[in-house]
């Protein structure tokens, strides 16, 4: 009986079912050494399938006030369904028992967040161009969610930690924003509530996903946390001590991180506050819609294509 069910909920998803004896030999029983991160969802770890040598991200979801099997295999459906190059791939999905866990492709260079805040003195840190390539294409996948996924996906809650890598620095959104997989279920994630925009419609969420984004992107600028109590009174919250520099281009290279030593083109500068500037608007209505966002964006990574890589950074 328990194999027709597998069949059954196999049927409508391009997912793999895995057992959870495989995804507990790839991890050689969830060690410690592979715990990758754990968040309100439960744990994410690195695991590797012996037969195959593929390496993956297995997330075990926390078993308390999880829903049932019904609602789990619609939502892996659903995400099943959502194929983009800038967001990360579910391979497959467990529901053995009372286990719950997804599996999706590993990005070994781990999340934005990892390389852009207090990153240690020995890595180099991201140079201008590599972080408006990350920008472009975090602004491609949440493009993908809004406008051509059906139906349309809010993202909720987008920030740097979200955002992962691949080996060659290309970013896809990590699916915690739009799973309502596992405990997390109805509650609003508190990120997306910078401005207090709480959800009435999708259009004015979508409109909360795109200020997130404007955030991710004045910290690709900054090098600087959203909030940070170490920082001076009037420097703690990143959105409000950038804001006057907004209306100021004289200003602008005081916004920039200073671990990139001067080197970012003036004119990539400006064109970067302005897309911040525009995502971060009080006003939710006249904030651009992600397709505006990743043309005004492309025009700053295409600029990156015709310099070698990191070029001015490599005498360090």
């Amino acid at each position: 009986d328990e194999a027709t069910q597998k069949d059954a909920g196999n049927a409508n998803t391009a997912a793999q079912t895995f057992t959870f004896r495989e995804l507990a030999s790839a991890t050689k029983n969830f060690r410690p050494e592979f715990l990758l991160g754990e968040g309100g969802f439960g744990r994410v770890y690195k695991g590797c399938f012996e037969n195959s040598g593929q390496t993956v991200a297995i997330k075990q979801l926390d078993r308390n006030g999880f829903q049932g099997n019904k609602e789990f295999l619609a939502e892996v459906s659903m995400l099943s369904l959502l194929h983009h190059e800038n967001l990360v791939t579910l391979a497959g999905y467990c529901a053995d028992g009372d286990q719950r866990l997804l599996v999706y492709e590993y990005m070994p260079m781990g999340s934005l967040e990892g390389h852009l805040l207090d990153i240690p003195a020995d890595q180099k840190p991201l140079s201008w161009y590599t972080r408006m390539r990350i920008a472009h294409g975090a602004a491609r996948g949440l493009e993908y969610l809004h406008e051509k996924a059906n139906p349309p996906v809010i993202y909720r809650g987008l920030k740097s930690s979200n955002i992962l890598l691949d080996e060659d620095f290309n970013a896809k959104l990590s699916d915690s924003g739009f799973a309502r997989l596992g405990p997390m279920g109805n509650k609003v994630h508190v990120s997306a509530m910078v401005m207090g925009t709480y959800a009435r419609t999708d259009q004015l969420t979508m409109k909360s996903d795109v200020y997130s984004f404007g955030v991710v992107v004045l910290e690709l600028i900054t090098g600087r946390r959203v909030i940070d109590a170490s920082k001076p009174t009037n420097q703690r919250n990143l959105v409000a001590w950038a804001m006057p520099m907004f209306r100021d281009q004289k200003r602008y290279p005081e916004l920039v991180d200073p671990l990139l030593q001067g080197v970012y083109p003036a004119k990539g500068l400006s064109q970067a506050v302005a897309v911040a500037a525009m995502c971060l608007q009080e006003e939710a209505s006249v904030r651009p819609l992600m397709a505006d966002v990743v043309k005004a964006l492309s025009f700053l990574t295409t600029a990156a294509d015709s310099l070698p890589e990191d070029s001015v950074l490599e005498d360090e």
